[in-house]
Parts: structure tokens; sequence; C-alpha cells
């Protein structure tokens, strides 16, 4: 035999109803009928409540009762035949009468008292279970109704009532045994106590009412049926990845059920626990999904852990002082003193040295808990042996659970690395001895970025999601979408990685979605977008959405964002750039982005500073890592003169080559910005900075391409034509550098802490001499490397390789 429970929602609207009959007609075939416990509609219990308080108050409460009576006869018409509705309705009304008088009585009086509330209360279960049972007596044939107030007992602690166990028992196997083979509804939450007074069993009363029956009647399986698929690894309303367990042991449920998890509730399971009944958690409008099992004898696990669970609205209190250092009793007596008043102590951390204890409590009872302690403590106070208690609120609890987490190393320090990757302050934190759970006190404010950062952090056989911020959508940022777009399963697939476009922004317009913007789509987005681009709003907007794992990617070339920067790593939010002119400004701010990112455990990260998508500053870093050392770097790092060089030869003039560059889209609008080499020195001088050497813009010396007479022309046609002029003083370095056996090429050079570009000639024996196109170059010279240099050599420019470089540093992100 089974006991079924049905929650509020399973008995909501008539279609659930009918699915429930349904699943009652599937469970008697197969075996002998269940005892089925039912909650009260869904949103009734709440309507009562709402009608006592208004009631107390002297307000109006007969539009809710008429609402009430409308929706339960509503429901009679649409489930019974015309014949069999009229019964009902009678019995129905007669509740429904009864009820109003008591809610008269309380307008009266202008008083709610406990006792009173739990009669106003139980008139839900009550009209459901009839109700549902004569529903059911239609389609299944002889159906029995229970109000269980005749079988359960308990003490007159009412709105939470203690069961008497022994007396409780033998009532319900007395009633079974005088009803055999029969289906029984029963109405779940509420009991009695020995004057008969209706008493309710407190927060998931209906569970309780099903584990109660299932260990009375040495049941095989109680079944909980909600709303969900079972037992989630988080709150699926804050964490979309989270999934349904397929099975958890008693502890391990109960740890999560403590801490907010409300599919069930802990004093459901301890009837169960103590007779080894499993407790199944099913889904009523997916009957077929198997949903939750609950047992003792669980099977081994290859999670680490099982859920991560939370309370939304605690308040810690911390009390601390020389005098409670090494002062035995202290402790006990207050916590006896909390427990006198039944405040209940959510959790509890001390400092070894015994100067403070800290605990949590449900805000309601904090104010109350920090009087009765200054009232407890008064000479301690006025002596300045202890401090005032003081209180902070607007926190909330975490919790990972799991009986694995004794077995598995690291897995406090991957928790906190977690948190700390995203910036979630950590106030207090408390881990029992036996490793079931680590429970830690945070902001409120941050509790959805957490859960979404600690569920990616353990559930690693789901997709890690990077919530990104774009800015820019000129040719790189466009490429990057359509990248993203391209490569979204293999990134899934083989690094494990989702990265969702959380909001863009150009000049004109921004646009924003938590649950990620269409990387194919993403321009009708924008342009369709009410926002107009603000560079301070579009910051602000990421600090306020407060999502995990985010990074904001700077496709500009423009000096603005890089005001943010700083702001953006104090709030944990890593930065990919292509744009240089952050890294290449003072050194201070330099190293001032460096200092901010790490001690905000966020990434900054700009390989495309240097040579686009080449591995240039990844290859650097490696090496000084490894404890190599830098002897000398030489590249070439600017397409555009890797082009006109590579191809300033035969009897092309350095006129004609530059018209191509620029032709060809290798220039900026004015080729004077290539080729005055500003743009080279700040690669430069960011590759110096990282080598580990302070260095400022003005302490580059830029060698000369041009003549002086290019440089100063008013406009570029002006330039064209000194270019031409110049014609002669080209070609006689071309002809110097051929005789020779040599090419032209502008390199810059890093050694003993001084840079220059020069325009040089090598020969065949010089890495740089088979250079061709537009490709960049760069020789690392090191202890390691010191008779043959380390050579990288590739594309080092155009939208198509800075974009994959961009691509390649957010993916990195999502690999720390």
């Amino acid at each position: 035999m089974k006991v079924l429970k049905f929650g509020g929602t399973s008995v909501g609207s008539v279609q659930s109803i009918l699915t429930l009959v349904d699943i009652l007609k599937k469970e008697s075939a197969n075996a002998e009928p269940p005892v089925v416990v039912l909650s009260a509609m869904s949103g009734v219990t709440n309507l009562l409540l709402d009608m006592a308080e208004r009631a107390s108050r002297g307000d109006g409460f007969n539009e809710q009762l008429k609402e009430l009576e409308e929706r339960h006869f509503a429901t009679v018409k649409s489930l019974l035949d015309v014949q069999r509705q009229n019964p009902v309705f009678t019995k129905l009304k007669l509740f429904f009468n009864e009820l109003e008088d008591l809610l008269q009585g309380v307008y009266s009086l202008r008083e709610l008292t406990l006792q009173t509330k739990d009669l106003i209360l139980s008139f839900g279960e009550r009209c459901s279970t009839f109700m549902i049972s004569k529903v059911a007596e239609q389609r299944l044939g002889a159906t029995i109704f229970l109000d269980a107030s005749e079988v359960i007992k308990t003490d007159s602690s009412f709105g939470n009532a203690r069961v008497l166990t022994e007396e409780t028992e033998l009532l319900i196997r007395n009633f079974y045994r005088e009803n055999p083979g029969k289906l029984i509804f029963v109405t779940g939450f509420i009991a009695s106590n020995h004057a008969g007074r209706i008493t309710t069993l407190g927060r998931g009363g209906s569970d309780y009412t099903a584990a109660i029956f299932g260990s009375a009647l040495n049941s095989r399986e109680i079944q909980i049926w909600t709303d969900v698929n079972g037992m989630m690894t988080a709150d699926p309303r804050l964490v979309k990845k989270a999934f349904p367990l397929e099975e958890l042991s008693y502890t391990e449920a109960m740890e999560l059920s403590f801490f907010g998890a409300k599919v069930i509730y802990p004093p459901t399971m301890i009837p169960a626990f103590l007779k080894k009944i499993p407790i199944v958690i099913k889904n009523t409008f997916q009957p077929d999904f198997p949903g939750t099992v609950i047992r003792h004898d669980c099977h081994s696990s290859h999670l680490p852990i099982k859920g991560i669970s939370s309370i939304n609205q605690i308040s810690i209190i911390n009390v601390q002082g020389s005098g409670m250092v090494g002062k035995s009793g202290f402790s006990g007596r207050l916590f006896s003193l909390l427990a006198r008043e039944q405040i209940n102590v959510v959790l509890i951390t001390q400092s070894s040295s015994e100067h403070s204890i800290t605990f949590a409590v449900h805000p309601a009872e904090a104010v109350k808990a920090q009087k009765m302690i200054e009232a407890e403590f008064e000479l301690e106070l006025e002596a300045r042996k202890i401090d005032r208690p003081q209180i902070e609120e607007g926190l909330s609890v975490l919790a990972i659970v799991g009986e694995n987490m004794k077995q598995t190393p690291g897995i406090s320090g991957k928790l906190f690395h977690a948190l700390g990757r995203n910036g979630i302050n950590v106030r207090a934190i408390a881990q029992g001895s036996s490793e079931y759970n680590i429970s830690v006190i945070i902001s409120t404010v941050d509790m959805a970025k957490a859960l979404n950062a600690v569920h990616d952090a353990f559930f690693t056989e789901l997709k890690k999601t990077l919530n990104v911020f774009c800015l820019g959508t000129g040719n790189i940022g466009s490429t990057l979408f359509r990248q993203l777009s391209e490569h979204s399963e293999f990134l899934k697939q083989n690094n494990g990685i989702l990265v969702k476009i959380a909001g863009i922004s150009n000049t004109r317009k921004m646009v924003f979605d938590e649950n990620g913007l269409s990387t194919e789509n993403w321009r009708a987005a924008l342009e369709g977008s009410e926002h107009t681009a603000d560079l301070a709003g579009f910051i602000a907007r990421i600090k306020a959405m407060n999502l995990p794992n985010c990074v904001f990617v700077d496709n500009t070339a423009s000096p603005k964002p890089i005001d943010f920067y700083e702001e953006l790593f104090r709030s944990s939010i890593s930065v990919v750039t292509c744009n240089k002119i952050g890294n290449s400004g003072t050194y201070e701010q330099y190293k001032r982005f460096k200092d901010t990112a790490h001690s905000h455990g966020a990434d900054f990260f700009y390989e495309t500073n240097v040579g686009a998508g080449l591995p240039i500053v990844r290859t650097l870093k490696d090496l000084m890592v490894s404890g190599d050392r830098i002897v000398r770097i030489e590249a070439i790092l600017s397409g555009t003169i890797s082009f006109i060089f590579n191809n300033f030869n035969g009897d092309a003039s350095f006129y004609d080559v530059v018209k191509l560059a620029q032709e060809k889209g290798y220039t900026e609008p004015d080729p004077r910005d290539d080729l005055r080499g500003t743009d080279f020195m700040r690669k430069m001088l960011i590759l110096a900075r990282d080598a580990g050497h302070v260095i400022e813009p003005a302490d580059i010396s830029i060698g000369a391409i041009l003549p002086q007479s290019c440089i100063d022309a008013n406009t570029v046609d002006d330039f064209y034509g000194e270019l031409k002029k110049a014609g002669e003083y080209f070609n006689n370095l071309k002809k110097e550098a051929a005789r020779s056996g040599k090419v032209l090429r502008y390199i810059g050079k890093l050694e003993d802490g001084r840079v220059a570009t020069t325009l040089q000639m090598v020969d065949e024996n010089h890495p740089f001499y088979m250079l061709s196109g537009s490709d960049n170059i760069i020789s690392f010279t090191t202890d390691r490397y010191k008779e043959r240099p380390m050579v990288v050599k590739g594309p080092g420019a155009g939208a198509e390789v800075t974009a994959a470089g961009v691509f390649a540093d957010i993916i990195n992100v999502g690999a720390q």
C-alpha cells in the first residue's frame, strides 16, 4: 500500500483534478487502493488567512467568501454529473456557512486567536478533500472522506501542534482496518487536541499528514505530488539550469529542505526516516517523469554535491566582547535564552578566540532577540565586558549539500572561488563536522548571482555560462557575433562553455536581455531598442543586472570606455579588449588596471592589443611564468607597414604601394596615422610593460618612415603629392638594401629595458627577411631560446583575425 499526497497546485484546477484521478486509477489497478492526502486548492489557504485578518481588523470579507464558494461550486459543476451535484453542494454549503459564522465572530470581537485561526484555515482542506473524494467516486467507485482531525491527535500548540504519535498511529490503524480495500481521502494539514479542538501541523503540514499515515500503516512508499519534477539541484526560478535529482538520502533531503527547498519540509521525513519508508517526489503535470526518491540506502553518486539551497531573508546578530573569552557557560546562557523564547536560530558561527558569536535568525525575530540579549546580559553590558549586540539585515543563506562532500577534497575551495570570482562577499561561514553542509551568509541582492555561479562551478556536466556585454558593433564586433553563432555548439560540446550576449551597445542604441540576445538577429534587436546609447548607463545596467561570470568586451578604439575599466573590475567583471588605448596610457594606469582586476578576482585579457589574433601576449606570459628571462624582443607589429614594405620591391614606387594598401583597406583614411609609427609604438609599449619594464610612451624612440614634408602636409591629397615628390628618397633606400642583398623592414626592438622602432635593412639570416603580405612577426630571444629565437608569425590585421583573438580571450575567461 502507498500513501499519495497531492499539493495545492495538483488540486487547483479542473484539469489538474482530472489528472489526479487518472493517477489514482493507475495506482488502484496495480495494487490495493492508496491512501490519498490532499491540500487545499491553490491559493485557498492564503485567501482564508486574508479573510480572517480582515475580519479581525473590522474590514469586510464577504467578497472573498463569495469568491471561495464560487470556485468550489464551479469545480463541482465541471466535474460531477448533475444528479451527483446536490449532496456535494449541500455539504460544501454547510462548510461555508460555518466558516461565515466563524468570521462573523472574529469580526464582532476584533480578535483572532491561534485556535480560531487554525479552525478557519481547516476549511480549505476539508472542502477540497470532500469535493475531490466525490469526483473520484464517480469515476473509480466507492470512496471514503476522512477528516484527519478524527485520527491525528496533538497537543494544544495551535498553529504548529506536536503530534501524539502512539495514540495517532493506533487511531489510524483502527480506521484503516475498519475500511479494507477502500480508497480513503484524508484532509492534510489538520488534526485535533484531546478536547476535539482543531489544530494544524504548521508549515508543510499536508506532507506531514502523509508521512504520519505512511508510518502508521507501514506503507511501501510515500508519494508527494507537486508541480516540479522532484527535488532540484537549485531553485529553478533563480537557476535556469537547475535539474531534478534521481535520489537523495534522508540526511541530504533534510539539509536541503531546511535551507529553503520548499518541495518537502523537514518534519515530513521524520516518520518515514524512522521506518525507512521511501519518499518519492513526483510531478502531477508530468506523471510519467520518475521524480526524486528519498531513501536510506542511496546508490553512490558521481556528484560532489547534491544541491544548492537557500534562505532568502535572514538577519544576523553579532555578540562580541572581551568578557566572553574563556567564559564557560556563556554560549549556553545565550542560546538557552533564545530557546526559552522560541526564537529559531538558523545558523551559528563562533570565532576561535571566543571573542564573538554570530548567529542568524528570521528578520521578524531579530529585534526581539536583540532586546532579550540586552536584558539578559545587562550587567556585562554596563561593565563593558561585551558590546551591545548588532543586527545586520538584508542577508541570505546559501548552502551546498551532499554526502559526498566528506569524501571529496577541495569542495570549500571551489565554493569560495566561485563566489570570489563574482565579487560576492561572504559575511559568515558554518560547516558541520559531518561535512554534509557548508553554509555561507551573503547579501540578499547577490543571491541569484551566487546560486548561478556556484551551480556552474559544481555541476560541470552542464555548460558554464558567460554573460557577455559587448561595446562596439563595427567590423570587429559584428564579426565576433558571427563567429560566436557559428561556433556556439562547438564551445558547448568541447569547452563546456555557453556564451550568452546579455547586452550590446554602439554609439546610437543599446539593448539588454538577461536570457541572451541572438547572435544571428542581434542587429534587429539593437535597432529596435528604445534605449539610446549612454556609456555610463550601459555600465550601470551591467552592474544592476548582477549576473554571474560577467565579461565586458570593448571592441572600440575610443578612449571613453577606458574610464570605466576600474569600475568594472571593482564589480568583479572581467574585461576583454582590443582597444589598446588603456594599456598604452600612463604606466600608473596600466598598473592600476592590473592590480584592481587581480584584487577583485576579475580577468583582464587584451591579446589583440599587440598582434590581433596572434598569441603574442600569451606567449610572453607563459615564458615569464615558467621562469625564463627575456633578453630581447624584436617585432613587426603593424599589418599596414608590413604590407607596404613587403610590396615595396621591383619597379613599384613607395607612392604606388601606399595607394594600394589604402585601396585594400589596410590603412586608416589618412595613411600617416599608420606610417607615423604611433600605433606600432603602443604595441611595443604594452609588450615592454608585460615583460616587466616600467616605461612611459615618451621613453620609446620612434624612428621616422616619412620625410617631414609628408607629415606636415595639410590634407591627405597634399600628403600623396609630397609622397610622390619623395619617390627618389624611398627608391634610394630600396636600391641600397638591394645592393647588400637585404630588404627594408620597420622593426620594434626591446632590449635592456629600452624600446625603439626603426627602419632597418635585414639580410636572409634575419627571421624577418622572408615576411610577406600583411603578416606580423615577433621573435623572443630568451635564456632558453638564445641560439635560435622563438618566432611567432601570422596575419596581424583584419576583422576576422582580431575578432578571433577577442573570441579566444572570452573563452579564456570561461576557463578560469
